[in-house]
């Protein structure tokens, strides 16, 4: 599979000018317009180079790097928007909410949820060349999880280079407690079911995830080692939703089960009730 960094063909410039839009709207809670029209058509090295630098932001803000999610690893999606790849965005250390925390009011854009499997690694992962083998020597653990993936693009309006600008759709993960080693578990045959209020809202397998959980992981484990940028001991990675993604409102609370791996839930906080409510 390519990798996803070409060389950036924009000026750095345009890569500030889309960057600042993306911040903007994260700052102010208002999604802009998709930012494709500053990106070349296909030019992901640019794309790419916007996330990072709002990332490297971030982090030069006092935010550390905790892992990394993958994204479009459902081959309709990535039909959807006519590419042949996942892509990859950053995990920082804002982004974590307990399991069975609370997502506060207006804390996200656009949020919307999807249940996976997380790999917690405890080595590193330095070779582009490495293999399944070698992912799974890697792991401590696999648990399940939920990303909360929300879009600074309003309307989620997106095509490949808008995700990737906007760091792989990321808004905020969740971490079930349940701790298994990959010798316990064939990721690829888990199902999963994940409700909304206590009714079913999404279903899947982990074969869904790029035919397994693990070939994702693999993707992104040699993808970050050509860019010199590996995986680490101590990494989260989110390998990719194991069924459609559902809509969140306030009040709402999703819970998913992943056989073999246990449970996980979050709840988003209702909506404030306004000063007049409050008077009545």
């Amino acid at each position: 599979m390519p990798g996803p960094n070409p060389p950036v063909s924009e000026s750095s410039t345009a890569v500030e000018e889309v960057a600042d839009l993306l911040a903007a709207a994260a700052a102010g809670g208002k999604p802009c317009p998709p930012v494709r029209s500053l990106i070349s058509a296909g030019d992901v090295g640019t794309a790419y180079a916007v996330q990072r630098l709002n990332n490297e932001r971030r982090l030069a803000e006092g935010h550390r790097l905790v892992g990394r999610k993958i994204g479009l690893t459902s081959e309709a999606v990535q039909r959807q928007l006519g590419v042949d790849q996942p892509d990859f965005g950053a995990l920082l250390s804002d982004m974590v909410v307990p399991q069975e925390g609370q997502v506060p009011f207006g804390r996200l854009l656009q949020p919307k949820v999807e249940a996976e499997v997380a790999l917690i690694l405890n080595a590193d992962l330095p070779d582009a060349d490495c293999t399944i083998d070698d992912v799974i020597a890697a792991t401590e653990y696999a648990v399940p999880a939920l990303e909360i993936v929300d879009s600074r693009i309003d309307g989620w309006d997106i095509t490949f280079v808008d995700t990737v600008a906007d760091n792989a759709s990321s808004g905020l993960y969740v971490l079930g407690e349940q701790r298994v080693r990959l010798d316990e578990v064939d990721l690829a045959a888990v199902s999963m079911s994940m409700s909304r209020n206590g009714d079913v809202a999404s279903e899947g397998t982990g074969a869904a995830c790029l035919g397994s959980p693990l070939n994702a992981a693999l993707w992104l484990a040699r993808t970050l080692a050509e860019l010199g940028d590996p995986l680490k001991a101590g990494d989260v990675v989110l390998t990719g939703a194991l069924g459609p993604m559902v809509v969140a409102a306030p009040g709402d609370v999703f819970a998913a089960s992943i056989s073999h791996l246990g449970n996980v839930s979050v709840r988003f906080a209702a909506e404030p009730a306004s000063e007049g409510e409050n008077n009545e």
